[in-house]
């Protein structure tokens, strides 16, 4: 079965039962779930640019630039249950020549990541289910999705230490369009893939989207008044270009980066820093100077940022966030 998929992404809030809110995606995930509960294979996606963003309908507007085109077949009856250690093992084993493939057919880098998801649910889906490591329960196709997207990152070893999806999402755009604008929906084809929305990744402050155009916020545009701590759907992404921003910022400097650093928690201070290096090189490799300069810049002054940070935690004039 052939199905052709057009479906502008969005979010809702769901509990998972738990009592906790979790942001989880509505349309993408939903079908991708139903097709598998009816005993169907996923083993290939591919994006289309059938959407025209020239044709009068979308000119100004949030209109989709991409369907995805999902091949599926009957599921083998025989099918049988794979643990999540053979499910993560072939993924590792066979993403990695897939990824390749796609490259070689020119896919388009905010493409590649909804293409990608064709061989990973085709590992996932020719098995009649996966076993959670920690539960033993079924694995349920977010997970899947998530673990996709992890491999997906680790083929491009661009990014470090397990990443959100958020991050996930600007670090792939960054890559494509840097802090210029690109179509809206470009934008929405990725947020599908990374399983986030457009709408959703704006409420965060990451990026901006009006008339029909998408770009990702730089630093100086932020919010002067972030505060990590509260931040209900913190982000990596923020966090290093808040620091970049405090950096560059007259009444900043070092001083307010390490101030930011201390309240993010040293951890997740060194997984922005990290994260800055990554994309000091994507913007060396596109010429992106100013973007490559202020990256720089944080490595650089990165010894002193921190060690101020611990002398700023160590008097209790600033807690911490331990995560």
């Amino acid at each position: 079965m052939t199905v052709y998929y057009a479906f502008k992404q969005a979010e809702s809030v769901d509990d998972g039962g738990g009592g906790g809110a979790a942001i989880a995606s509505t349309g993408w995930e939903t079908m991708l779930t139903a097709l598998v509960a009816s005993g169907l294979a996923v083993v290939g996606t591919w994006p289309l640019r059938t959407e025209r963003s020239a044709r009068s309908v979308s000119i100004g507007t949030n209109a989709l630039a991409s369907s995805i085109v999902l091949v599926c077949r009957p599921r083998l009856a025989s099918a049988p249950l794979a643990t999540y250690r053979e499910f993560t093992q072939a993924l590792s084993d066979e993403l990695p020549a897939a990824l390749v493939r796609l490259q070689q057919e020119n896919i388009a880098p905010v493409d590649l990541a909804q293409a990608a998801i064709g061989p990973g649910m085709a590992v996932f889906t020719r098995h009649s289910g996966v076993l959670e490591q920690a539960t033993g329960g079924r694995m349920s196709v977010r997970r899947a999705l998530e673990l996709i997207n992890a491999e997906l990152d680790s083929y491009f070893a661009a990014e470090h230490g397990d990443l959100d999806r958020d991050t996930r999402w600007c670090h792939t755009w960054f890559r494509s369009h840097g802090f210029s604008e690109g179509d809206y929906g470009s934008a929405d084809t990725l947020a599908t893939a990374r399983n986030v929305s457009v709408a959703g990744l704006q409420d965060a402050g990451v990026l901006i989207s009006r008339g029909g155009q998408v770009r990702l916020l730089r630093p100086a545009e932020l919010n002067v008044a972030w505060d990590p701590l509260t931040d209900e759907r913190l982000t990596l992404w923020e966090c290093t270009h808040h620091l970049v921003r405090a950096l560059h910022d007259p009444n900043g400097g070092i001083e307010g980066a390490a101030g930011l650093a201390a309240r993010m928690g040293e951890g997740r201070a060194a997984e922005a820093k990290d994260l800055a290096y990554g994309l000091f090189g994507i913007s060396e490799r596109g010429g992106w100077r100013d973007e490559a300069g202020a990256y720089n810049d944080l490595v650089i002054e990165w010894p002193a940022i921190i060690e101020r940070a611990r002398e700023i935690g160590a008097t209790g004039r600033q807690d911490t966030l331990g995560i």
